[in-house]
């Protein structure tokens, strides 16, 4: 007693306490400081394009187009001024071989890394985008004809959020599951872990050069993986610059950097690629048509696919229930976000606002409010002109379609109040340009509310009820995204927008806002026609990997399985009884029935 209380003494003594803490968190400290030391972005650097040049004057090509006649190489150029940005070969079938090798062999080594050198890639890209941003931006705008601010948010800003997200949550998203035991198998340990796949694939499209090839190369890996994607041959300058970042990333953190792999090809070689033997799992992102030639490619060796098709998003502007007006600053709030939805990149958006449906109260205010911003936009090149609120579509091959549906809606009742055509840059008459539009009073009959248009055209539907507005959203083969914006102010108005958030059948929903989910990683897809599977969140990084069932013996020394005696082969007189009784015990439903198991169990 005399020795115990001594030790409680020089535990308790005031000094001690302060020396054991201080001991303590001096261990932390260094624990802490190594550990972010280990995960210290590294600094590197990467030849900027002699295109992204603030003083850069390319070529003006009369005809600007991609395919050149006598040529198998990819004509670059930039669609908001024609001018030429440079000419890529194509990846043949061998080449695509050989990526893939390169892909596998590299992917045996990143596979064994720990969370912490993964994120330390992370983080040496994360600090590599936020120091480069005009040139990365300058990039995209060039390749694609977007804007600056365009560019900045639906480029870097949401490739710096996936970046930070998988940095801060993805060793938790990948980390090995505890799952529950039941009563006969109290004595396992249960566990799924998620394992690299091998070389994951990407198909992305052209609308977010630098963002569509950058996140399925983070998710990649930071799962462990290896990624070859291919890129669009409408964005091929501006994404090999883009790839030859994240190859950079990985050599200056002393990693392999044929890890990634990006690559343009013509569409006739594509197939090669989505059926190749060596992907164990294939993200697309496109139209519905590819898709299906996509999935058949897939299926001849049974690659997993994620499919993101696009979609007829809406915008659902709701009433209040109780008749009164929403005030003036909400209603203009409302208004500039479904102007940021619609026109974003020249409305080439896949969660981009297709529809506004807004019921009687709603339509009227924002006819009002939409008809003179959208006759106020200026329609530019943002790199060469000044004041320029929308850039350029990619290509005019969807020109004389988009004439033509609002033409047809016009036929059919619709009211085409700004715009409606193609637009003939008085400075850039090589670029590729269509007039902001107002297309009121459509219909869910009308095929411009049917088809996904993907390009910079307001279309306006009137709902007279909640249930009205849900149908129409609804209507569409999509099933993708979409918005609803109503108010709060009471419990009946907070109702309405609870049940448009159930019933809209859609993958995602923004209550009051538009396309936030994305900002947040939450899980990215579609229903019905606008595809299947999800990316970013966890599920987008678990869906990378292989999901492996764990299940261990929690005291191996004490109690492992054995098969009793009468259940042993060859089966001895009594095995059916003993067999009925284990179910019993296991999943009775009363205390009675689990008695009963062990009566049969015990054979009495």
């Amino acid at each position: 007693m005399a020795l115990l209380d001594d030790v409680r003494q020089v535990i308790l003594e005031p000094r001690t306490i302060a020396s054991t803490a201080a001991v303590l968190a001096t261990v932390w400290l260094l624990h802490f400081l190594l550990r972010r030391d280990a995960e210290r972005a590294v600094e590197f650097t990467v030849p900027t394009p002699e295109q992204c040049k603030p003083d850069w004057q390319g070529k003006v090509l009369a005809e600007p187009a991609i395919k050149v006649s006598g040529s198998t190489a990819i004509q670059c150029y930039a669609p908001a001024t024609g001018q030429l940005l440079g000419i890529v070969n194509p990846v043949t079938p061998d080449g695509i071989d050989r990526l893939v090798a390169k892909a596998t062999a590299a992917q045996a080594e990143w596979a064994k890394t720990t969370f912490a050198q993964r994120r330390r890639v992370l983080k040496t890209l994360l600090k590599f985008v936020l120091d480069k941003q005009d040139e990365l931006v300058r990039a995209a705008c060039l390749d694609s004809g977007k804007t600056r601010v365009d560019a900045l948010f639906g480029e870097v800003l949401v490739t710096v959020e996936k970046l930070k997200w998988t940095i801060d949550h993805g060793e938790k998203a990948l980390s090995a599951e505890q799952r529950p035991r039941n009563l006969l198998m109290f004595y396992k340990q249960n566990e799924v872990r998620y394992e690299p796949s091998g070389v994951v694939a990407a198909c992305v499209s052209w609308n977010y050069p630098f963002h569509n090839l950058m996140g399925p190369i983070i998710s990649a890996l930071f799962s462990g993986n290896a990624i070859v994607v291919k890129n669009s041959e409408q964005t091929a300058w501006s994404s090999a610059y883009y790839a030859s970042i994240a190859r950079s990333a990985l050599a200056a953190c002393g990693h392999d950097p044929e890890i990634v792999h990006a690559f343009s090809c013509w569409p006739q070689t594509a197939p090669y690629f989505t059926s190749h033997p060596g992907i164990s799992h294939l993200t697309f992102i496109g139209s519905r048509p590819v898709a299906h030639e996509v999935a058949k490619g897939a299926a001849k060796v049974l690659t997993p696919l994620c499919v993101e098709l696009g979609g007829k998003d809406a915008a659902i502007v709701l009433d209040d229930p109780a008749g009164k007006s929403e005030s003036e600053g909400e209603m203009h709030r409302v208004a500039s976000i479904i102007m940021r939805g619609v026109f974003q990149s020249a409305g080439q958006n896949c969660i981009g606002i297709e529809r506004v449906i807004a019921m009687p109260q709603a339509y009227g205010r924002l006819v009002g409010l939409l008809e003179p911003r959208i006759k106020g936009m200026r329609v530019g090149s943002d790199l060469n002109d000044d004041g320029v609120d929308m850039g350029a579509m990619i290509s005019p091959a969807s020109f004389i379609r988009l004439e033509r549906m609002i033409a047809e809606a016009v036929a059919q009742g619709a009211k085409l109040l700004v715009g409606g055509h193609r637009y003939e840059h008085p400075t850039h008459r090589s670029g590729h340009y269509f007039e902001p539009t107002l297309l009121a009073d459509v219909t869910s009959k009308m095929r411009i509310a049917q088809e996904e248009i993907f390009a910079p055209v307001c279309v306006l539907m009137r709902a007279e009820t909640v249930a009205a507005a849900i149908g129409i959203t609804n209507s569409t083969p999509y099933g993708l995204g979409c918005s609803v914006f109503g108010p709060t102010s009471s419990y009946d108005a907070r109702l309405q927008l609870t049940a448009v958030t159930r019933e809209v059948k859609t993958g995602m929903v923004a209550v009051n806002d538009f396309a936030v989910f994305y900002a947040v990683q939450l899980p990215f897809g579609g229903v019905r026609g606008s595809g299947y599977g999800r990316f970013a969140g966890e599920e987008g990084l678990r869906g990378l990997c292989n999901m492996k069932s764990v299940c261990t013996d929690r005291w191996p020394g004490l109690i492992k399985t054995a098969i009793p005696s009468k259940l042993d082969y060859p089966m001895q007189a009594g095995a059916w009884e003993m067999g009925k009784g284990v179910v019993e015990v296991g999943y009775g439903e009363s205390w009675k029935r689990r008695i009963s198991g062990l009566r049969r169990m015990a054979g009495i």
